[in-house]
């Protein structure tokens, strides 16, 4: 199984743990490289920072390398990719056979400016905090290692306000793609991150029992 989640970051991570399907995600994997100070991290740094997307080449070639890993063989949640059409139909070519769900997780620009602009970051172990939902005890400052929080370049409103132009433009298409599949869905993202993940639930319960309905006839 292929779960494929559009919208705003989390979910993925909480989908991992309930479930054990490992998380791709295309910006952990990008923010890594950038770390190490590799080629790739210093090309999709600028890009990044401008809340420009990095190319297709590059980003598919990523995915191949993970997703015939032993640990994904099973199944696997990609958390920001595909975004464009390029990239979904890419990966059908890398991974034909495998039954996929695509969930749309639905925000508002305003919430989504909310929501990012209030999300910190520790700098030593990455735990994400929001200062609006999930504040630190101590203000800018990790409860888990007690290194300072930071604003992340890609979470800066102009940067965050490019970001949703380019969703806007790539997604539509997307959108349709999988419906015509007829493997999409929608759920509300307003709320708690908790009540948001009873909705993505919902749809994984309910898809996750017709596949095994459909093992169990072959």
């Amino acid at each position: 199984m292929r779960v494929i989640l559009f919208g705003p970051p989390g979910c993925g991570t909480l989908i991992e743990k309930k479930y054990g399907f490992p998380k791709i995600s295309t910006g952990d994997l990008l923010r890594s490289e950038v770390h190490q100070g590799t080629r790739l991290g210093k090309e999709a740094e600028l890009k990044m920072s401008r809340g420009e997307l990095v190319s297709d080449d590059i980003v598919i070639e990523m995915i191949r390398s993970r997703v015939f890993r032993p640990e994904y063989q099973r199944s696997y949640v990609l958390d920001g990719y595909p975004r464009n059409l390029t990239q979904a139909q890419s990966l059908e070519r890398i991974d034909p056979d495998r039954d996929e769900i695509a969930i749309e997780i639905h925000l508002s620009d305003q919430a989504v400016f909310d929501r990012l602009g209030a999300r910190r970051v520790c700098m030593s172990c990455e735990t994400i905090y929001n200062l609006s939902d999930k504040p630190p005890k101590k203000d800018e400052v990790c409860d888990d290692c007690g290194e300072g929080l930071i604003l992340r370049d890609d979470d800066k409103p102009e940067v965050i306000k490019s970001r949703l132009k380019v969703y806007h433009e790539q997604t539509k298409a997307l959108i349709d793609y999988y419906s015509r599949k007829k493997v999409y869905f929608r759920v509300d993202g307003q709320g708690q991150i908790e009540t948001v993940f009873d909705r993505i639930c919902s749809v994984l319960d309910g898809e996750l029992a017709k596949s095994r309905e459909v093992e169990i006839r072959k």
